[in-house]
């Protein structure tokens, strides 16, 4: 089983800091929500984001929403090889049930975000998505995983399908993915760092090569 987590991911409601700013309270009352409700989101927010520590890194939800749907589509996923996990910057962990089928459209994925932070489980019948306060060294603990891998720009450089037959090497590998759009992690992870290009490549790519040849070990092998 693999277990995927996006990690310190730029996915959260609207802080209290800049709920009484103009570009919130505007995007807020369009929505018919109140500020504090709505994910923050730089398309949205870009102006409000310079009062807030970080500001260039926040309101990310589309990174999320792009490695979810890739996930959770995914042939590993389909044939349950695969248990994802978004971890965020304010230490929340996301718990995502592998059956989960995430809307496509942007939008409503943020509909269905900002229910999560207000209700903390949705569908409430389903419970398809769960939000619990959790750091992710008590994630890591609680998945206790026999090795874990931190992608990094900075890491072992090691080509997709090598990478791939490593991760069958093991029962239950952790690879951990930086779920922020540039900059390192804010704090220290353990585990092997591992990278895959010469340059800083978006988490959707990394999230889709990690996938992609690890089923291909585990479903494909080769025929000698």
């Amino acid at each position: 089983m693999l277990h995927l987590v996006i990690a310190e991911s730029e996915l959260e409601p609207v802080p209290e800091e800049i709920a009484d700013h103009p570009a919130v309270v505007n995007y807020a009352r369009r929505r018919k929500k109140r500020p504090t409700e709505v994910i923050l989101d730089s398309s949205y927010h870009h102006s409000a984001l310079k009062n807030l520590p970080d500001g260039e890194r926040r309101g990310r939800p589309d990174i999320v929403h792009i490695c979810l749907l890739n996930a959770l589509e995914s042939i590993a996923n389909r044939e349950g090889l695969l248990r994802v996990y978004v971890h965020t910057r304010n230490d929340e962990v996301i718990y995502i049930r592998p059956e989960t089928r995430l809307p496509r459209n942007y939008n409503r994925f943020l509909g269905l975000m900002e229910s999560l932070f207000k209700n903390r489980v949705v569908p409430k019948d389903l419970g398809l998505l769960r939000l619990e306060k959790e750091t992710l060294d008590q994630l890591i603990e609680e998945i206790n995983p026999d090795k874990v891998f931190v992608m990094h720009e900075n890491g072992r450089m090691i080509g997709p399908p090598d990478f791939g037959r490593v991760l069958v090497s093991y029962e239950n590998p952790l690879v951990i993915v930086g779920g922020f759009p540039h900059g390192d992690f804010r704090r220290e992870i353990k585990g092997e760092r591992i990278s895959f290009y010469l340059e800083p490549l978006m988490a959707w790519t990394v999230v889709n090569e990690v996938i992609v040849h690890f089923e291909g070990e585990m479903l494909f092998p080769r025929f000698l």
